[in-house]
């Protein structure tokens, strides 16, 4: 098993107080913080509308990352998304591990552990807590796709939450998709 002890350097900006790894300035705020802006936004918004709007800017971040920590490493293809999947794990969203990635196609499964939406939920969910990470593995993955020069359009969900009650761990799909209305990013490629 590896340390989840975070690797990433932390750098403070001692004029702005801005923080920075690898670059990319970063923000530090409680779990609560985060959660509750994500149920205000949800309550506002309605479940289906929250999910569609975290879904697309999860997507663009997630390939913008990918994009930054590729340059910034020199990681190409696959080690960049495995290399998402630990930072991740590293700051306090979950324990993210890739159970497979079809290099052809770009389907892939990740299996989520102490996830943060389901550690800040009390009592079974009646619907899929943790499917705000769907859209990272879309963006993540579909930038792996074109890093290795190849034009993955894929779709991911949550197929199992543990916020259910039921099961131990969530698992995402990331499957190959051919629907024109399926959200492939805004991020300039």
């Amino acid at each position: 098993m590896t340390s989840l002890e975070p690797e990433v350097p932390i750098r403070v900006d001692p004029v702005t107080g801005i923080w920075t790894t690898d670059g990319l300035p970063m923000i530090y705020l409680p779990r609560h913080f985060y959660l509750n802006h994500i149920a205000a936004f949800t309550k506002a918004l309605g479940e289906t509308a929250a999910a569609r709007v975290l879904y697309e800017a999860g997507y663009d971040s997630a390939w913008q990352w990918c994009e930054k920590e590729s340059a910034h490493h020199g990681l190409r293809g696959a080690d960049v998304f495995l290399h998402y999947m630990k930072r991740i794990s590293q700051r306090g969203w979950g324990r993210f591990t890739a159970l497979g990635l079809n290099h052809e196609t770009g389907d892939a499964e990740v299996q989520l552990d102490h996830s943060v939406f389901v550690a800040g939920h009390s009592g079974p969910a009646s619907h899929a807590l943790c499917s705000g990470f769907s859209g990272w593995f879309a963006g993540a993955l579909e930038w792996v796709g074109r890093d290795l020069g190849l034009n993955w359009r894929l779709v991911a969900s949550e197929r199992q939450c543990a916020g259910d009650g039921f099961h131990q761990h969530c698992i995402f799909r990331i499957l190959p998709s051919e629907d024109p209305d399926v959200y492939h990013g805004s991020v300039d490629r």
